[in-house]
Order: structure tokens, then sequence, then C-alpha cells
């Protein structure tokens, strides 16, 4: 009930409590700051800022040891969110969702932000009815940082086809659309050093397919993780044959070892039937 909610029932009520956080925030960093650079005789007798674990988190943004990722769905809200770190100094390092990035993708480009969207979800509730499958690649166009994603875990299984759909919709190449997949959402995740490509040093973090990747016939042949394959079709189908062979075996067993029941209405030994 909004008589009784503790929380805001606006986006303009989110705007405020949000930055209401972030203002908290530089006042107590900057009370953290004083006492850090007070030598030990002159914190003698004085009690140093209360520690605050929430504050803590936004700090971290602020000193740019951690990033915001935010979830957004409609262009105000992106909009707000992107202003408040502006505001701040800060850049937003995933509008995630944001159905509606397209309508201001020029925005979020100038500001430096990222993006991870979905490639065409819509339609499932007020807040994505202007959802478009072009999304993607009009972020990119713009020069947007823009990644694939899904918080459904039947689909996050196939993002290769998820970003095939961009080349689809929109016209982006088969590189570009591997990207949104592979690289680019390293590059938002800052271990692009370590993932998202194919290169020297680099984590041995691959999938060999049968097919070309954004192909929906591709199948995994084999994934490696950290240069160990933990999985590889050939053997996959192997050990399936050993599993099948040993149900085969012990149904068998089972069978035979099983007594057979009477039938049903015959009589037993006591002359009364069976039931």
């Amino acid at each position: 009930k909004r008589s009784t909610s503790r929380f805001p029932v606006t986006r303009m009520g989110v705007d405020q409590i949000i930055r209401d956080a972030y203002f908290r925030a530089v006042d107590y960093n900057n009370k953290l700051k004083a006492w850090n650079a007070l030598k030990p005789a002159e914190k003698a007798g004085k009690v140093p800022p209360r520690r605050d674990l929430e504050l803590d988190a936004i700090v971290d943004v602020l000193e740019k040891r951690s990033f915001i990722e935010c979830h957004t769905y409609v262009q105000s809200e992106g909009t707000m969110i992107m202003k408040l770190a502006e505001d701040f100094g800060l850049k937003v390092n995933s509008l995630i969702h944001f159905n509606e990035g397209y309508k201001v993708a020029d925005q979020i480009a100038r500001g430096g932000h990222g993006a991870s969207v979905f490639s065409d979800w819509w339609d499932y509730k007020y807040e994505v009815y202007e959802g478009i499958p072009y999304n993607a690649s009009m972020l990119l166009s713009q020069g947007v940082l823009t990644c694939l994603h899904s918080d459904d875990a039947e689909m996050g299984r196939r993002l290769n086809q998820e970003a095939a759909k961009t080349v689809k919709y929109g016209g982006v190449s088969e590189t570009e659309a591997l990207k949104l997949v592979t690289l680019n959402p390293a590059k938002l995740l800052h271990l692009d050093d370590r993932l998202g490509s194919i290169k020297a040093g680099k984590d041995a973090d691959l999938v060999l397919w049968t097919d070309h990747p954004l192909s929906i016939y591709a199948r995994a042949s084999k994934t490696m993780v950290d240069g160990v394959i933990y999985f590889d079709e050939e053997i996959d189908a192997k050990l399936k044959q050993e599993i099948d062979s040993e149900r085969n075996r012990i149904i068998s067993n089972i069978l035979r070892e099983t007594p057979a029941q009477p039938a049903v209405g015959a009589a037993n030994a006591s002359g009364r039937p069976n039931l």
C-alpha cells in the first residue's frame, strides 16, 4: 500500500533515494579521508567515523574501484541514472536490459556509458512494450559498447543464436555480432585482458562448434576451460552408450529376479481371490 510503503513508488522518488545515498556516501568518504589524514597523536581521544557497509559500496563506485550496473528498461530510467552518474563524475558501466536504449543511443555514447541488452524480448510487461529487435544494432551504430545477455537460463545457453538476430535485424556484421557475446561483455566486465577473444596470453576458454557459431544448427563439439577440455561430443556419445548398456543390464537383472505375480482374480492358498 502506498500509504505504508517505506520505499518510493514513483520514478522521481527512485531518483531521489539513489541521489540521497550518493550524497551521504560523499559526506561519509570525506570524513573517512579527513580521519585517515590525521596523525596518530591527533586521533587520540577522538572517535573515528562509524563504519557503514552500505556506503562503503558506494564509496568504491565514487573512487572507481567498482562500477555501476543499473537495471533499467524505459528511456526515463536510463536518462535518470546517466544524469546522476554524470553529476558525480561517473559512468554507468552497464545499462542492463534497457529495451528503450535506442531512443537515447546518442546520449549513452556521449557519456561513455555501456549497455547490456536483450536481443528482442518485448511485450511481456508494460516497461518493455516499446522494445524493438533493432535496439542492439542502433546502439552499436552510435558507438556504444554493447553486449547481449539473458536472465533466462535456457536462453542464456544459446546467446550465439541471440547474437545472430542482430545480423537479421540491423545488418550487423557476423564479426560484430559475435563480439556481442564474447569480447564486448568481457570489456564490460573489465576482464578483456583475460577473456573474450582468442589471443596468446589469455585464458584458454574456448568452444569448438560443429557449424558457424551463429547458425541454429551449430552444436558445441568441444568446450575448453583454462586449456582443459571439459566436454567432448565424441566422448560424451561413448559415455551415453555405456550408461544405456548399464541401465539395460540392471533392468534385465531386475526382470529376471522378480518372481511372477499371480493373476488378479486367481485363488490363492487360502481359497480367496487375489485383488
